[in-house]
């Protein structure tokens, strides 16, 4: 099976015009993407909050999170980071891939634009009445 490797600008949002390159494994199966606490710590990112997450061979493990913005090649999306620790991957997740509009194709083994629906059906005309 092949790996998807991409580098992305992860910045916090407060300050969007300070990013840092990060190179990250796509792991579609992955709901949260993982930064190492260094490069968040070095951009200002804190904590929000703390979540147990259980892994493969079903060991509980508690990591912190909180919020960081992507750039991928022109798109920007804010999304949920956790706070990586030693010995963890550098994950990009579903959710930092549906905030920058992406998906990834797993035939190619590439991201692709993520059709964008508000939802429902597109309202009628109001019409103006004196």
């Amino acid at each position: 099976m092949g790996l998807t490797v991409l580098e992305v600008e992860v910045g916090n949002p407060a300050t969007p015009e300070t990013t840092e390159p990060v190179e990250f494994l796509i792991d579609s199966g992955a709901i949260y993407s993982v930064v190492p606490r260094e490069i968040l710590d070095r951009l200002g990112i804190r904590p929000l909050a703390k979540q147990e997450f259980r892994l493969a061979d079903g060991t509980k493990i508690v990591r912190e999170k909180g919020v960081a913005l992507f750039r991928y090649q022109g798109q920007v999306g804010g999304a949920d980071v956790i706070f990586g620790e030693a010995g963890d991957s550098v994950l990009l997740g579903a959710f930092t891939l549906e905030a920058l509009g992406l998906a990834l194709d797993p035939f190619r083994r590439e991201l692709r634009p993520l059709p964008m629906i508000l939802s429902g059906l597109p309202r009628p005309p109001r019409h103006e009445t004196s």
